[in-house]
């Protein structure tokens, strides 16, 4: 019996969310599959970003419109590094052929931008090899890396992560 072919699948990403008045960006690598199933950011009931997102507008988050209008309230344009990519399962370490999106015109679209966060090391590594070495990005650009939200991440609680996240953005958010 022939081997079974272990095929990656070619996926990709989400629009961004953009408020109003963007103030950061966040980024992550990719949508996992449970987020490509259910079309939207951060969808496993695991992920922490949205408990984050939550403790910094003092509100659940129960519905997509509730975590849009959470983002546009806080200024966050949520996005992720790559386009589209290949990849088996939902790990970051499976991606192959990334495809980065396009910051500079993102970046052209809102100059007033000079924050960027980035959801674990993974989406600040693909950025600095797809986006930094490639694209010709504004060179005041403060990048600081966060904590992965993933339930991958395990060494982290959610109340953990909480802090983190919140102790690097709200002085970002909240000036």
């Amino acid at each position: 019996m022939p081997e079974k072919s272990q095929q990656k699948s070619a996926i990709c990403g989400f629009a961004p969310i953009v408020p109003e008045n963007p103030r950061v960006i966040i980024l992550g690598t990719m949508p996992s599959v449970k987020s490509l199933q259910d079309a939207f950011y951060y969808a496993h009931p695991r992920n922490a970003f949205w408990p984050i997102i939550s403790s910094l507008v003092g509100r659940e988050l129960v519905s997509e419109a509730d975590k849009r209008r959470a983002c546009n309230e806080l200024g966050i344009l949520l996005w992720d590094v790559l386009s589209a990519c290949e990849r088996e399962g939902s790990l970051d370490s499976a991606i192959k052929q990334p495809e980065a999106n396009d910051f500079v015109s993102l970046l052209t679209q809102f100059p007033h931008i000079k924050s960027i966060f980035f959801n674990g090391q993974p989406a600040a590594k693909l950025f600095q090899q797809q986006v930094i070495k490639k694209q010709s990005l504004p060179d005041d650009l403060i990048l600081t890396t966060l904590t992965s939200t993933s339930p991958a991440n395990a060494r982290l609680t959610i109340d953990d992560k909480i802090l983190f996240w919140k102790e690097k953005l709200a002085p970002v958010l909240f000036n």
